[in-house]
């Protein structure tokens, strides 16, 4: 529960955290009083209003029952036919899902690894499988290039980087970034797809010096890498398609809004019984990573404070 969580730290004041777990301050010391939030009976027009406003702030990725638990969340009654019904009447509805296309170049001479995850999705622990992989995003000064790295324990981006250039770079700095948040043990297993990026010497070295296990998708089997490809179709289906972006840099705005603040902090997951990463896994909320430019890279990319 979010006040229970709350209620454990002391490293943020409880406004800061209130404002990221999307709960009011009132709601949280009723709570702690032993009470519950006010649930007081709310119009038609005042539900609306809320399912319009939170159908505005999330860009419009919730369907009907998603915006149920949401509004539950925030402290208001609100019941599955009710909120159908406003919709519906109102024309309100998640974004259409599109096909992911795949846009993995296997046509290389590297060394290719096995497929040592062999469709193993559901790991017992973080930071024991991660999967990675890329994707296209246009803009009106041209493409970038997104890649990112998953926990498949709970779905966590833990890395990711922009490029304009889809080279050996962008996977590394991607999984740099990982590494640099999580510091895992040894033995973790890496799997992405056959993608010269993937196999390249950079990355391979990489992985040997974090001492990760390499294993790679078979050829031309998308569904070995379904979790990381599935994520790509929610992204592009809720912040791309229908969308015009610029510029790279308003691409790239929107890239870590929706990575570090939504996905990885509010948004539900039908993995977690449609909970939040934060709400299940509330490390995956904390503030010890900053942003700053790398000095030989394109774009921004994220390290803990920590670099030692």
């Amino acid at each position: 529960m979010k006040y229970a969580w709350i209620d454990k730290q002391r490293e943020f004041s409880l406004a800061e955290m209130c404002t990221i777990l999307d709960v009011s301050v009132s709601g949280y010391r009723s709570w702690k009083r032993g009470g519950k939030p006010d649930r007081k009976r709310i119009t038609d027009v005042q539900m609306l209003t809320l399912i319009q406003s939170i159908h505005a702030e999330l860009k419009g990725i919730y369907g009907s029952p998603r915006m149920v638990r949401e509004l539950r969340d925030r402290g208001f009654p609100a019941s599955k036919k009710r909120v159908e019904r406003l919709m519906r009447e109102n024309g309100i509805r998640a974004r259409h899902k599109r096909r992911y296309k795949i846009t993995t170049d296997s046509r290389h001479n590297l060394p290719i690894a096995p497929n040592l995850l062999d469709r193993n999705f559901s790991p017992a622990a973080p930071n024991q499988v991660w999967t990675s992989d890329i994707t296209y995003l246009w803009t009106d000064e041209g493409w970038l290039y997104l890649a990112i790295v998953l926990d498949l324990f709970n779905r966590e981006v833990v890395g990711w980087s922009l490029k304009p250039r889809m080279t050996a770079d962008i996977v590394t700095d991607a999984l740099t970034m990982a590494w640099f948040r999580k510091k895992p043990a040894a033995g973790l297993m890496h799997h992405s797809d056959r993608g010269s990026q993937y196999a390249s010497k950079e990355f391979q070295r990489r992985l040997k010096k974090y001492g990760m296990i390499c294993s790679m998708s078979r050829k031309g089997n998308c569904w070995d890498n379904a979790p990381t490809e599935s994520w790509f179709n929610s992204f592009k289906n809720e912040r791309v398609h229908g969308l015009r972006y610029e510029t790279r840099a308003e691409m790239a705005a929107m890239s870590f809004e929706y990575i570090e603040v939504l996905y990885n902090r509010k948004r539900q997951h039908s993995t977690l019984n449609e909970a939040a990463i934060a709400e299940k896994h509330p490390s995956a909320a904390s503030f010890n990573n900053i942003i700053h430019p790398h000095p030989e890279r394109d774009f921004f990319v994220l390290y803990h404070e920590d670099e030692s």
